[in-house]
Protein backbone atom coordinates (compact mmCIF):
# COMPACT_ATOMS: atom_id res chain seq x y z
CA UNK A 1 0.00 0.00 0.00
CA UNK A 2 1.21 3.16 -0.89
CA UNK A 3 2.04 5.82 1.87
CA UNK A 4 -0.20 8.24 2.98
CA UNK A 5 2.42 10.43 5.11
CA UNK A 6 2.55 13.94 3.77
CA UNK A 7 5.28 14.71 0.96
CA UNK A 8 7.97 17.15 1.50
CA UNK A 9 6.32 19.41 -1.21
CA UNK A 10 4.19 20.41 1.97
CA UNK A 11 7.26 22.43 2.65
CA UNK A 12 6.98 25.77 2.57
CA UNK A 13 9.95 27.97 1.06
CA UNK A 14 12.60 28.76 3.16
CA UNK A 15 15.47 30.99 1.61
CA UNK A 16 17.87 30.26 4.26
CA UNK A 17 17.61 26.27 3.64
CA UNK A 18 17.79 27.37 0.18
CA UNK A 19 21.16 29.25 0.42
CA UNK A 20 22.37 26.42 2.53
CA UNK A 21 21.49 23.56 -0.04
CA UNK A 22 22.73 26.18 -3.18
CA UNK A 23 26.05 26.88 -1.15
CA UNK A 24 27.14 22.97 -0.41
CA UNK A 25 27.43 22.34 -4.16
CA UNK A 26 29.19 25.74 -5.20
CA UNK A 27 32.34 24.84 -5.93
CA UNK A 28 32.05 21.61 -7.47
CA UNK A 29 32.21 20.73 -11.00
CA UNK A 30 28.73 20.53 -12.60
CA UNK A 31 26.69 22.12 -9.59
CA UNK A 32 23.48 22.47 -11.45
CA UNK A 33 21.32 19.57 -11.41
CA UNK A 34 22.79 18.00 -8.47
CA UNK A 35 21.48 21.60 -6.51
CA UNK A 36 18.27 21.07 -8.18
CA UNK A 37 17.70 17.53 -7.09
CA UNK A 38 18.49 18.49 -3.37
CA UNK A 39 16.23 21.55 -3.96
CA UNK A 40 13.43 19.45 -5.09
CA UNK A 41 14.35 16.93 -2.51
CA UNK A 42 13.56 19.79 0.72
CA UNK A 43 10.79 21.76 -1.10
CA UNK A 44 9.04 19.11 -3.38
CA UNK A 45 9.68 21.01 -6.65
CA UNK A 46 11.99 23.88 -7.73
CA UNK A 47 10.42 27.22 -6.22
CA UNK A 48 10.88 30.25 -8.60
CA UNK A 49 12.69 32.09 -5.84
CA UNK A 50 15.28 29.26 -5.78
CA UNK A 51 15.77 30.28 -10.13
CA UNK A 52 17.48 33.93 -9.54
CA UNK A 53 19.70 32.52 -6.60
CA UNK A 54 21.09 29.35 -8.59
CA UNK A 55 21.71 31.58 -11.48
CA UNK A 56 23.56 34.22 -8.98
CA UNK A 57 25.67 31.05 -7.39
CA UNK A 58 26.39 29.54 -10.63
CA UNK A 59 27.28 32.22 -13.00
CA UNK A 60 24.46 31.33 -15.06
CA UNK A 61 21.49 33.50 -16.46
CA UNK A 62 18.24 32.99 -15.07
CA UNK A 63 16.95 31.80 -17.94
CA UNK A 64 19.44 29.23 -18.26
CA UNK A 65 18.57 27.98 -15.04
CA UNK A 66 14.50 27.80 -16.51
CA UNK A 67 15.79 25.99 -19.15
CA UNK A 68 17.37 23.33 -17.71
CA UNK A 69 14.32 22.78 -15.33
CA UNK A 70 11.89 23.12 -17.88
CA UNK A 71 13.91 20.63 -19.75
CA UNK A 72 13.98 17.72 -17.37
CA UNK A 73 10.47 16.26 -16.61
CA UNK A 74 11.72 14.97 -13.32
CA UNK A 75 11.95 18.65 -12.34
CA UNK A 76 8.79 20.13 -10.98
CA UNK A 77 7.83 23.90 -10.80
CA UNK A 78 5.15 23.11 -8.64
CA UNK A 79 4.35 21.30 -5.82
CA UNK A 80 3.20 17.84 -6.81
CA UNK A 81 0.07 15.90 -5.31
CA UNK A 82 0.85 13.48 -1.89
CA UNK A 83 1.04 10.89 -3.75
CA UNK A 84 2.48 10.47 -7.54
CA UNK A 85 1.43 8.53 -10.27
CA UNK A 86 3.71 7.92 -13.04
CA UNK A 87 2.40 6.04 -16.49
CA UNK A 88 4.65 4.82 -18.96
CA UNK A 89 3.92 6.39 -22.43
CA UNK A 90 6.60 4.33 -24.47
CA UNK A 91 5.50 2.58 -27.36
CA UNK A 92 5.83 -0.74 -25.70
CA UNK A 93 3.71 0.28 -22.77
CA UNK A 94 0.91 1.29 -25.36
CA UNK A 95 1.00 -1.71 -27.83
CA UNK A 96 0.18 -3.37 -24.53
CA UNK A 97 -2.91 -1.02 -23.75
CA UNK A 98 -1.47 1.82 -22.09
CA UNK A 99 -3.22 4.45 -23.80
CA UNK A 100 -6.45 2.47 -22.35
CA UNK A 101 -5.14 2.49 -19.07
CA UNK A 102 -3.79 6.59 -19.52
CA UNK A 103 -7.52 7.61 -20.46
CA UNK A 104 -8.69 5.61 -17.66
CA UNK A 105 -6.61 7.30 -15.08
CA UNK A 106 -7.13 10.84 -16.80
CA UNK A 107 -10.79 10.45 -16.62
CA UNK A 108 -11.47 8.85 -12.88
CA UNK A 109 -8.99 11.65 -11.55
CA UNK A 110 -10.43 14.55 -13.63
CA UNK A 111 -6.93 16.02 -14.20
CA UNK A 112 -4.51 15.92 -17.00
CA UNK A 113 -0.82 15.30 -17.42
CA UNK A 114 1.04 17.38 -14.76
CA UNK A 115 -2.05 18.27 -12.93
CA UNK A 116 -3.41 17.41 -9.74
CA UNK A 117 -6.22 16.43 -8.60
CA UNK A 118 -8.68 19.33 -6.59
CA UNK A 119 -8.02 17.59 -2.95
CA UNK A 120 -4.29 17.28 -3.49
CA UNK A 121 -4.17 13.60 -3.10
CA UNK A 122 -2.93 12.67 -6.53
CA UNK A 123 -0.58 14.16 -9.64
CA UNK A 124 -0.51 12.00 -13.07
CA UNK A 125 2.94 12.15 -14.87
CA UNK A 126 3.61 10.70 -18.12
CA UNK A 127 6.71 9.15 -17.97
CA UNK A 128 8.61 8.16 -21.18
CA UNK A 129 9.95 4.30 -20.18
CA UNK A 130 10.56 3.21 -16.61
CA UNK A 131 12.52 -0.33 -18.24
CA UNK A 132 9.93 -2.56 -17.77
CA UNK A 133 9.19 -3.14 -21.22
CA UNK A 134 8.44 -6.67 -20.98
CA UNK A 135 6.09 -6.22 -18.46
CA UNK A 136 4.08 -3.52 -19.52
CA UNK A 137 1.70 -1.11 -19.31
CA UNK A 138 3.63 -0.14 -15.95
CA UNK A 139 3.80 2.26 -13.56
CA UNK A 140 5.11 4.08 -10.54
CA UNK A 141 3.57 4.84 -7.74
CA UNK A 142 5.73 7.27 -5.22
CA UNK A 143 8.89 5.38 -6.47
CA UNK A 144 7.46 1.82 -6.65
CA UNK A 145 7.25 -0.25 -10.04
CA UNK A 146 4.24 -1.75 -11.35
CA UNK A 147 4.11 -3.64 -13.97
CA UNK A 148 1.28 -5.87 -16.20
CA UNK A 149 -0.93 -3.30 -15.11
CA UNK A 150 -4.74 -3.80 -16.51
CA UNK A 151 -8.10 -1.45 -15.69
CA UNK A 152 -8.42 -3.77 -12.44
CA UNK A 153 -5.04 -3.35 -11.57
CA UNK A 154 -4.88 0.40 -11.89
CA UNK A 155 -7.92 0.99 -10.15
CA UNK A 156 -6.62 -0.77 -7.35
CA UNK A 157 -3.71 1.54 -7.26
CA UNK A 158 -5.58 4.35 -7.43
CA UNK A 159 -8.06 3.33 -4.76
CA UNK A 160 -4.87 3.06 -2.23
CA UNK A 161 -4.53 6.97 -3.00
CA UNK A 162 -7.46 8.54 -4.51
CA UNK A 163 -10.40 6.63 -3.61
Amino acid sequence: MASSQPRVSDLAWDADRAAAIIAAHAGTEGPLLPALHALQAAFGHIPAEAVPALAHAFNLSRADVHGVVSFYHDFRDHPAGRHVLRLCRAEACQAMGGDGLAARARARLGVGWGETTADGALTLEPVFCLGLCACGPSAMLDGALHGRLDAAALDALLDEVAP
